[in-house]
């Protein structure tokens, strides 16, 4: 059985979903709400439920090692950043959302909304305190209940998070994120408290 998160562990987590969607939103100019945030410590790698998901691969830099984690969005949210940075009109992206392709336009524009979510996610650390840099690694689709492919060790304990995500005008949706443990996230308890 997999420990449970500590609280520095849903910290990173919390700020990490905030981070990103507080960029984004701004970037996008798309009102984004993050809500109902939780975190535990998994073995596996957990898959996107039920639908297609992007996962937005990340690179964890802590001194000489680089570990691996992902976002997992569903498509149609990944679908509707993309298409908020290209200042499409709403109706077009409400259509847009429906199908399960993308043109080779809307595919740059997910590149760059993964180096967003990287900025975002390395700039939530250096605001924790933490000597983390943080790298994109590519992003690709991922099947429904498929696990996302990424550099991973099956057994070792990843922090995952999830949280329920309002896109303006386009309802919640269920974001992941998967996480290395790294020495910013195990900070002991009693060294905060001194």
């Amino acid at each position: 059985m997999s420990p449970e998160a500590t609280e520095r562990e849903s910290q990173c987590v919390e700020e990490v979903f905030q981070r990103v969607c507080g960029d984004l939103s701004m970037i996008a100019d798309r009102e984004m709400e993050v809500s109902g945030v939780e975190t535990e410590v998994m073995d596996h790698r957990p898959a996107g439920k039920s639908k297609i998901h992007i996962s937005f691969r990340l690179g964890f830099m802590q001194g000489e090692d680089l570990l691996h984690g992902c976002m997992l969005l569903p498509l149609a949210e990944a679908i509707t950043l993309a298409c908020s940075l290209m200042m499409i009109p709403e109706n077009v992206i409400a259509q847009t959302r429906k199908q399960n392709t993308m043109d080779a336009t809307t595919k740059d524009a997910m590149l760059e909304v993964g180096n967003f979510i990287c900025g975002a996610t390395d700039a939530a650390f250096r605001a924790l305190g933490a000597d983390i840099k943080v790298v994109f690694e590519g992003c690709q689709g991922v099947r429904p209940d498929v696990r996302p492919a990424m550099i991973y060790a099956e057994g070792v304990d990843l922090i995952v998070g999830y949280a329920d995500i309002a896109q303006g005008g386009f309802g919640n949706a269920m974001h992941v994120l998967m996480m290395p443990k790294l020495k910013a996230t195990e900070m002991p308890e009693e060294e905060e408290e001194e």
